[in-house]
């Protein structure tokens, strides 16, 4: 069981749409949220790496989340934003900047209304999703952040960030 399944009390998450699913991430990891706006592309990065923008001096790479689910890259609408979250990773604290199509609520999600990921159905990796909480519109899936962004997706970032820098 995962460990949002396990806690007592509700966390709160913000809650987002890619296309026309609903997803959530923990709160604690989000750091901003920023219209999207120009991001400069790197050469050779995967699809799913739109490329870098400039957050107040600071290089951070933007990944965009329909197209690591492998959608179609997401045209920026009005509604479409960087949702500016912050990782450790290999012992650094890296922001990553993700594109979602529109931002919703910060939802407090209690423990008791997650549920594991169904073996199928959802539209994306199973292995991405920490869990479905179930609500009043239906389901939000909880992405596993860490898992969304692969190993080799943290070395292409990091290359990013070597060649930005």
């Amino acid at each position: 069981m995962n460990q949002i399944a396990n806690t007592e009390h509700s966390i709160q998450h913000l809650s987002f749409r890619v296309r026309q699913a609903r997803y959530a991430l923990p709160i604690e990891l989000v750091r901003e949220i920023i219209e999207y706006g120009q991001i400069t592309s790197v050469p050779m990065m995967p699809a799913c790496i739109h490329g870098v923008i400039n957050l107040r001096g600071n290089v951070v790479p933007v990944l965009d989340l329909a197209a690591r689910f492998g959608m179609e890259r997401t045209a920026a609408s009005k509604r479409t934003c960087i949702v500016i979250i912050e990782l450790e990773l290999n012992e650094v604290q890296q922001r990553i900047g993700l594109v979602v199509d529109a931002v919703d609520a910060v939802l407090d999600i209690e423990g008791h209304e997650v549920e594991p990921a169904p073996p199928f159905g959802t539209g994306i990796r199973t292995d991405f999703i920490a869990g479905m909480a179930r609500n009043e519109q239906g389901f939000t899936i909880i992405l596993d952040v860490r898992r969304v962004l692969s190993l080799d997706d943290i070395l292409q970032l990091n290359r990013v960030m070597a060649l930005a820098g």
